[in-house]
């Protein structure tokens, strides 16, 4: 199946500036060879209050996503530290 990539507004604005250059390309690879491929096959389900959204594991940072159909809802690209309380207010 054949996914689409739709990034929330503070994805582009916020997330995608704070990442260093090598750690962009590293996401943008992962996102392109994985999360296209077979998202629920890469990803990992959350639990608790996050329960139907997903995370893909990229070194220290996360990339939350939410399936719909077959576009990916990207939510948020967030070093594990601080991404659960981000994501949260994002919701």
């Amino acid at each position: 199946m054949a996914f689409q990539l739709v990034y929330h507004a503070y994805v582009k604005t916020i997330d995608i500036p704070k990442l260093d250059s090598r750690i962009r390309s590293r996401v943008k690879k992962a996102i392109e060879s994985r999360l296209l491929i077979a998202p629920q096959q890469y990803g990992v389900p959350l639990k608790r209050t996050l329960k139907g959204y997903w995370k893909l594991r990229v070194g220290d940072y996360r990339v939350v996503f939410k399936l719909l159909g077959s576009e990916i809802l990207i939510l948020g690209i967030i070093h594990r530290k601080e991404v659960y309380e981000t994501i949260k207010g994002r919701l």
